[in-house]
């Protein structure tokens, strides 16, 4: 399965209970198409100390969402858009916001 965004990418959340929320991709999981957001779908986890000096109890961390319900935010316009691709005079592959044809790092 492809996913449309890669990790470090800026993305808003377009549906869902943190719909609205703009973030940064911290995790994508191409083979169940999900990926984890900062600060979208936090879930607390009870962990128990590991080693010595290592705190447990109750952890607030971020969970993964499907990818359908995030969008690419472009650098240069900053809005949500799909993103293209395209190809350069060497051959080489890049990824293209639909709305101002400006490159996607």
């Amino acid at each position: 399965m492809k996913v449309h965004v890669k990790a470090k990418d800026e993305v808003i959340v377009i549906s869902g209970k943190d719909k609205g929320v703009k973030g940064k991709v911290l995790a994508v999981s191409p083979k169940t198409g999900r990926v984890t957001v900062e600060g979208v779908a936090m879930v607390t986890k009870h962990q128990k100390s590991r080693a010595q000096g290592q705190p447990g109890g109750l952890i607030k961390k971020e969970a993964a969402i499907d990818a359908s319900n995030v969008m690419l935010v472009c650098q240069k316009c900053g809005k949500p858009s799909r993103s293209g691709s395209k190809t350069l005079k060497d051959g080489k592959k890049i990824r293209v916001c639909k709305k101002c044809g400006e490159q996607i790092d």
